[in-house]
């Protein structure tokens, strides 16, 4: 196997972890605390900096599904790494675009109706902080015994 294609195994999951972990555990509820943030200025930073988040994510699982391609990583291995495409699919595609919409009612002005769309972004953010290290160590497991 080609020392790329196991770089990319091992690195991507570790690389993706550290930033979903530093954007949505450190960056994400300290900037509500900064001098000078209003909610609508935090909202606002908020969308811009996850929906970047979430096209890197998207470069991040094609490399990680090139990487796997091909390659007798087992059925496990898959199973997470296409839950992680679920995962970002649901984040990504459905939620983040509804909670860009309940930001942009706050932005304005409005108050949007209650709603637990940030919830389960937060679970679905937290199952990734599972999900990634787990294959991330499987994969080097499996490279080290060979």
């Amino acid at each position: 196997m080609g020392r790329v294609r196991l770089v990319g195994q091992v690195a991507v999951p570790f690389v993706w972890f550290g930033m979903v972990a530093a954007i949505s555990l450190l960056e994400a509820p300290l900037k509500f605390q900064a001098p000078g943030i209003t909610t609508a200025l935090g909202l606002g930073i908020g969308r811009l900096v996850f929906g970047v988040l979430n096209a890197a994510e998207f470069v991040l699982l094609v490399l990680l599904t090139l990487a796997l391609a091909g390659a007798a990583v087992g059925r496990l291995r898959w199973w997470l790494t296409g839950g992680l495409w679920a995962l970002l699919a649901v984040q990504a595609l459905v939620l983040r675009p509804l909670l860009d919409e309940r930001a942009q009612v706050i932005i304005d002005g409005g108050v949007p109706p209650g709603s637990s769309l940030h919830l389960l972004y937060i679970v679905l953010e937290g199952a990734k902080l599972i999900v990634l290290p787990v294959l991330g160590v499987s994969l080097l497991l499996r490279i080290a015994r060979g």
